[in-house]
């Protein structure tokens, strides 16, 4: 079965920077497609970034496009989320998904949390 764990979170100040990793397993990670949704009580579910299987192609939302980077290293069946300049509305549990299909990528799907996602990390973006 598909497991994701998912680290990295923590508190930071505003301008400060994190790195989210997420090691997999129980799929093939190397033909997928990952991407990084942040749950948050004033937004819910936000799609962030997407990296597809081989890493050659990216895409952001316009919340994550200029301060986060979306990578993958395959051979450590890990993808990671580095995120730069954070404010204090990047505050969120954030996570990593195997499932979902980012915008222009597919067919859409509805975003909603299944075995295909990791636990989550949390990230506060506090001074």
């Amino acid at each position: 079965q598909v497991h994701l764990v998912v680290s990295g979170g923590g508190l930071v100040q505003p301008g400060g920077s994190l790195r989210l990793s997420c090691a997999a397993s129980g799929f093939p990670f190397s033909s997928a497609t990952m991407s990084w949704v942040r749950e948050n009580s004033r937004k819910g579910l936000e799609w962030l970034a997407s990296v597809n299987g081989d890493g050659s192609r990216t895409t952001y939302s316009d919340s994550a496009r200029g301060r986060f980077t979306v990578s993958r290293d395959n051979a450590k069946n890990t993808v990671y989320l580095h995120m730069d300049n954070l404010e204090f509305s990047d505050t969120a549990v954030y996570f990593c998904a195997s499932d979902v299909v980012p915008p222009g990528w597919g067919k859409p799907r509805a975003l909603i949390k299944s075995d295909y996602w990791g636990q989550g990390t949390r990230v506060t973006v506090s001074s």
